[in-house]
């Protein structure tokens, strides 16, 4: 899925901010204000809460004491990150999240990634994750506590050790209805891949699909739905998936889920910020582009065509079962709402758990979730996009999801 501001390149994804500002990628404007750093904190910092009982908080405690006691490990470095080892202590938060939220939704992403653990941190992760899977039926406290004697945290920091102002960003999956033919109002095709699409090199521009009879035959036959506003088309494209109610040409009706699929390889910009400069709107919000195209209907194809890059789609059966997660991320798992995070996997490897802290203005966000996806927006070290779910409810949380953030790793000791 991508994030609202830019198109994803992978899965789900693929791509790149909040709604709100998701127009604003790659553009000049204020940074957030940077977190102060763990050293800056006041030793208080770690939030250890209420806990529901007892017995639960005394494992946590003697877990945490236990790993007070050991040395901390040297620094990892990566190609576009530094890993910096940092006590469980500093996770602002840490307790609140098992105590307070949907805590077994952390390990079910968990669980998920672990089907999935690949590459050069295979094995390193194989006695993790045969130890994960047994624990879903462990209590928060247990699992909480597992965790921190079996994971060493690690503060992201950029590859020559500074710790950035880190941003999180939110994205969602989003519900809509469309005709599986085009009629008077249904005039917005969404495309499945052309023959020939090559990824290493750009395919034909947006502007050229919409205005050339030559691309579009090429793309005959390819409609998968039509959508009844073109806005939404490009909204569609930005998030990287979207769950369809499709009226078939004989009027029944079935729900089917649009998958990323590739994309034309032009470099996505941003309508907001074509708007924004033309002092068109002063608020880039989805809402705003919509009331500012139907007062000026004449200009909504340049302003579509500022952007060159198209996605393009495959249909995917949408099962009961299917309902209850997101599409799939770049790491082939299905995404968990509010755990499963989009991450640069050069900083971060697919299926890690990370430590997420992000004190608001809009949504103070302090949880495990896990790195199962990716976005063209979505670089560098102490950045991460944030899955909010599907639908209406997905995008009220997404789409002003703009803030600071400071992000641990939590790897294998």
């Amino acid at each position: 899925m991508q994030p609202i501001l830019g198109s994803r390149l992978a899965g789900a994804s693929l791509m790149a901010c909040l709604l709100t500002s998701l127009f604003l990628a790659g553009c000049a404007g204020p940074r957030p204000s940077p977190l102060p750093t763990p050293a800056e904190q006041p030793a208080s910092a770690p939030d250890l809460g209420e806990a529901p009982d007892a017995t639960g908080q005394a494992e946590v405690d003697a877990a945490l004491r236990w790993a007070a006691t050991q040395p901390l490990p040297p620094t990892i470095q990566r190609s576009r990150a530094q890993w910096k080892p940092a006590p469980w202590t500093d996770l602002p938060g840490l307790q609140a999240d098992w105590i307070t939220t949907d805590w077994h939704g952390a390990w079910d992403a968990w669980i998920r990634s672990c089907s999935r653990t690949n590459g050069p941190s295979a094995a390193l992760w194989a006695e993790v994750c045969r130890q994960v899977r047994p624990l879903s039926l462990a209590s928060p406290a247990s699992q909480l506590a597992w965790m921190v004697r079996h994971l060493q945290p690690y503060r992201v920091a950029t590859a020559d050790g500074t710790v950035p102002p880190g941003l999180l960003t939110g994205y969602y999956e989003p519900e809509l209805s469309a005709s599986r033919v085009r009629t008077l109002r249904h005039t917005t095709p969404l495309y499945a891949p052309p023959a020939g699409l090559n990824s290493r090199q750009p395919w034909f521009s947006r502007q050229d699909i919409d205005s050339r009879s030559d691309v579009q035959a090429q793309l005959a036959g390819r409609e998968l739905v039509w959508l009844d506003n073109p806005i939404d088309a490009l909204i569609v494209q930005i998030q990287g998936s979207a769950r369809v109610r499709v009226t078939e040409s004989d009027g029944s009706e079935k729900v089917v889920r649009l998958g990323f699929a590739g994309h034309n390889g032009h470099t996505y910009r941003s309508v907001g910020r074509w708007l924004l400069d033309r002092k068109a709107i002063t608020d880039a919000s989805w809402a705003a582009i919509k009331v500012w195209a139907a007062q000026n209907p004449d200009q909504v194809s340049a302003m579509l065509w500022s952007n060159p890059r198209t996605v393009f789609f495959k249909e995917e059966a949408l099962s009961a079962q299917d309902a209850q997660a997101g599409p799939r991320g770049a790491q082939g798992v299905p995404l968990t709402p509010q755990r499963s995070v989009a991450v640069d996997p050069e900083a971060v490897p697919y299926g890690t758990p990370l430590w997420l802290h992000s004190p608001g203005p809009v949504r103070q966000v302090q949880r495990v979730v896990l790195a199962q996806d990716t976005g063209a927006a979505i670089t560098g070290p102490a950045r991460a996009d944030y899955f909010a779910g599907w639908g209406d409810s997905a995008l009220a949380i997404a789409q002003g999801l703009r803030q600071p953030l400071n992000m641990w790793v939590l790897w294998p000791r």
